[in-house]
């Protein structure tokens, strides 16, 4: 993949959930729900401040994240989907 976010957005592919559920069952892809959960693909350089000053990212490529329900603009880059977001739609870093 070819793209570079800009300022404080960031490139994020979703992590997919499993198909079975802890009992056994399979889940259907139309009942599925779009996973919160993904890795960070690409990170913009930060946000610019009014002084010209630029605020780092505290995101880095290959961190786990969580995201709200709808945030983010879904792309399709190469037969793959990703989401473009900002930084402020980041709800937290998942540690292992």
């Amino acid at each position: 993949m070819n793209l570079r976010p800009l300022q404080d957005r960031i490139i994020v592919k979703r992590v997919e959930e499993a198909t079975m559920t802890a009992g056994g069952l399979y889940i259907p892809e139309t009942a599925k729900e779009k996973p919160q959960q993904g890795e960070v693909v690409a990170v913009g350089n930060g946000k610019r401040g009014e002084d010209g000053k630029v605020f780092p990212i505290d995101l880095k490529v290959g961190d786990k994240v969580l995201f709200g329900k709808y945030a983010g603009t879904e792309v399709k880059l190469d037969g793959e989907d990703f989401l473009i977001m900002r930084e402020d739609d980041i709800l937290g870093v998942v540690e292992k």
